[in-house]
């Protein structure tokens, strides 16, 4: 029994890339930033005198080599918990089998 997925995963593709971009165009004249730089304007508010434990190891020439190398890290832990879920389908598939 064999079921054509393809106008499913197709609708799932578009609606991905619908909630991704539709805030870059809804809300004009925003500022996305990530929730460190709100942390530390929060701490820096609490606490006037506070410094950081460490600095960073390496730092990105810009945002937006940072942005892809978060995004590359993201992709790499999505596509390691996928590999991770097929395994374990593919496992319990076969012991069903024999």
């Amino acid at each position: 029994m064999t079921k054509n997925t393809f106008p499913t995963n197709l609708l799932l593709i578009l609606l991905v890339i619908i909630i991704s971009f539709a805030p870059l165009f809804l809300i004009k004249n925003a500022e996305f930033g990530g929730a460190d730089g709100e942390a530390e304007t929060m701490i820096t508010q609490i606490n006037e005198d506070y410094e950081p434990w460490f600095e960073p190891l390496v730092e990105p020439a810009s945002g937006e080599i940072e942005s892809l190398l978060f995004a590359l890290q993201a992709a790499i832990g999505a596509g390691i918990l996928a590999y991770g879920f097929g395994y374990l389908n593919g496992k319990s598939k076969a012991l069903k089998n024999r």
